[in-house]
């Protein structure tokens, strides 16, 4: 069994994916391709916004992003304490400070009450300017955006949208990628919509903005490849990502979404009364980028872990280790009882066997297994 089965998914569209990959050899034009201007197309036409900015990675996104508000030293930026170390990375890369905030602990998302008392702490030090908000959509659930967009507008600061497991997701109907001043996403190939190597995209409804992305990916470009105005980066999208893209996503869009519904519906079903199953708030629609399972305490998730290896299934721990633990950042001191939430769930949370071509056996295969094992 896999843990999330790519190899299924692309003998499902595995003509499609030849073809364009075909074309792309056939034109030889790997490096900004027309089929990188034809997904952004797509992609913004989908998200609801004016503008798609496609880079190599959703690391380099985040930074394009910050790199294009010019938030540099002596600037904070607000970052969840649960997620991938890119979104802290990404805000060190640019000489800013990550702050890091506690989380929701049923959704996983940025907690507004952490969020607001650690900026009105940063106020009071005096040492750092508060300048941006980076919500994560994890695991698939849009971020709270009406509350973290409050807290953003009374500090005056900017919304950035890390939307690397989020695409696809909704609230209401306005989609990932729409809710921040700047949206950013991830086509890691494990995550819902991902490619066969490293990719990401930018999306944005401000012109000037939209502009200086395209000209710090591309070495900080002016009229001509010769005509350097800035100091950017080397981050385009290859052509042949962009092809497997273009073939993935109207089957992302018309079946892989809605197929992920059902299976996450029936892992809750059958194990909501010998575990805690993942929580959607009303009217958000989930990309399910993992589902993930809280145990009592690191004892039982450990053993289980084990158990399901043992059982031939596959599992995942995000996040073993707090944002505000890693090494990389010991030198901005932070205050371990500022994350409760987050301490506790790094150490109990569980990710099962998770993606959009599970057959039913399969899911009674993992269901069993924990079942049995939480109840021996």
């Amino acid at each position: 069994m896999e843990f999330r089965d790519l190899k299924r998914q692309y003998q499902a569209i595995k003509d499609d994916i030849d073809s364009k990959i075909h074309e792309v050899i056939e034109q030889t034009n790997f490096i900004q391709g027309k089929q990188v201007a034809d997904l952004e197309k797509q992609l913004a036409d989908y998200v609801g916004v004016k503008h798609c900015v496609a880079c190599a990675n959703g690391t380099d996104a985040l930074q394009l992003a910050l790199m294009t508000w010019g938030i540099g030293k002596g600037d904070a930026v607000f970052v969840p304490d649960f997620t991938f170390f890119s979104s802290g990375e990404a805000v060190s890369a640019v000489n800013a400070v990550p702050v890091f905030v506690d989380i929701e602990p049923d959704t996983y998302n940025i907690d507004c009450n952490s969020l607001e008392t650690l900026i009105q702490g940063v106020i009071q030090e005096g040492r750092l300017q508060p300048k941006a908000i980076v919500a994560v959509d994890l695991f698939g659930q849009p971020a709270d955006y009406e509350r973290v967009r409050k807290v953003a507008e009374k500090y005056h600061m900017l919304l950035l949208e890390d939307a690397a497991q989020g695409f696809g997701g909704r609230i209401g109907e306005k989609r990932a990628c729409s809710f921040g001043d700047i949206a950013t996403t991830s086509f890691f190939p494990a995550k819902p919509f991902g490619c066969y190597g490293d990719g990401g995209a930018v999306f944005t409804d401000n012109e000037e903005w939209a502009q200086l992305l395209r000209s710090y990916r591309v070495h900080g470009k002016g009229s001509s490849k010769y005509d350097n105005v800035r100091i950017g980066m080397n981050s385009r999208l290859d052509t042949l990502q962009a092809a497997v893209l273009l073939a993935k996503f109207p089957v992302f869009i018309e079946k892989e979404l809605d197929r992920m519904q059902h299976i996450a519906a029936d892992y809750t079903q059958q194990l909501k009364d010998v575990v805690h199953t993942p929580y959607i708030k009303e009217e958000i629609y989930s990309s399910w980028a993992q589902y993930t399972i809280q145990l009592p305490d690191k004892t039982v998730r450990d053993g289980l872990r084990a158990y399901l290896k043992e059982q031939g299934i596959p599992s995942a721990v995000y996040y073993q280790k707090p944002m505000h633990r890693q090494e990389a950042f010991a030198g901005n001191k932070y205050d371990d009882r500022d994350y409760p939430a987050t301490n506790r769930l790094s150490e109990t949370v569980l990710s099962l066997p998770f993606h959009p071509y599970m057959e039913v056996e399969e899911i009674s295969l993992v269901v069993n297994a924990v079942r049995k094992y939480l109840r021996g």
